[in-house]
């Protein structure tokens, strides 16, 4: 589908101009583009009112059924849940009606419905305090560790600043 301009001839089967030039016809009509062709938020049509898993750029993940987006790709998800995992548990926190800001979307799929309540081989299903104990646990134990890492990569004399985000090259 690539290389179709507005001045192409349209399909067989099509009313097009006769051989002595347009008689009482309007323009001829303009070829649809198939909608692998969309790259922008127009993607998302598709995945309206179905179920989805949104995972954020800061790790959360949510589950909820789309209802809205706009042409940012900011989105509404209905009956959403915001999933924690922590150890081999994880907790469902239940968030309602819950607006996602759309450059904090990493990753959005859809959730395949016969395969939603398989819960993988490790994992069981915990409560959420106890879960949430668990994840702040590894996220506290995260930050220790990237920060060792970063201390460990200025001292190298790979980066420089306070943060270290300037990198040196």
């Amino acid at each position: 589908m690539e290389g179709l301009s507005l001045h192409d001839r349209p399909p067989p089967g099509q009313p097009h101009p006769g051989p002595r030039g347009p008689q009482m016809m309007g323009p001829p009509p303009v070829p649809q583009l198939p909608p692998q062709m969309f790259t922008t938020a127009a993607q998302l049509l598709d995945l309206t009112d179905k179920k989805l898993v949104a995972i954020l750029r800061d790790g959360r993940k949510y589950v909820g059924v789309l209802r809205s987006w706009d042409q940012f790709g900011n989105l509404v998800l209905q009956d959403t849940v915001e999933r924690i995992f922590g150890g081999q548990q994880y907790a469902d926190v239940s968030r309602g009606l819950f607006l996602i800001r759309g450059e904090n979307v990493l990753l959005l799929g859809e959730i395949d419905l016969d395969k939603d309540d398989h819960i993988p081989e490790p994992y069981t299903k915990g409560d959420v305090d106890e879960v949430y104990a668990l994840y702040k646990q590894e996220t506290d134990a995260k930050k220790v560790k990237d920060k060792s890492k970063q201390k460990a990569m200025k001292d190298l004399g790979f980066v420089e600043g306070e943060t270290g985000a300037d990198v040196l090259l």
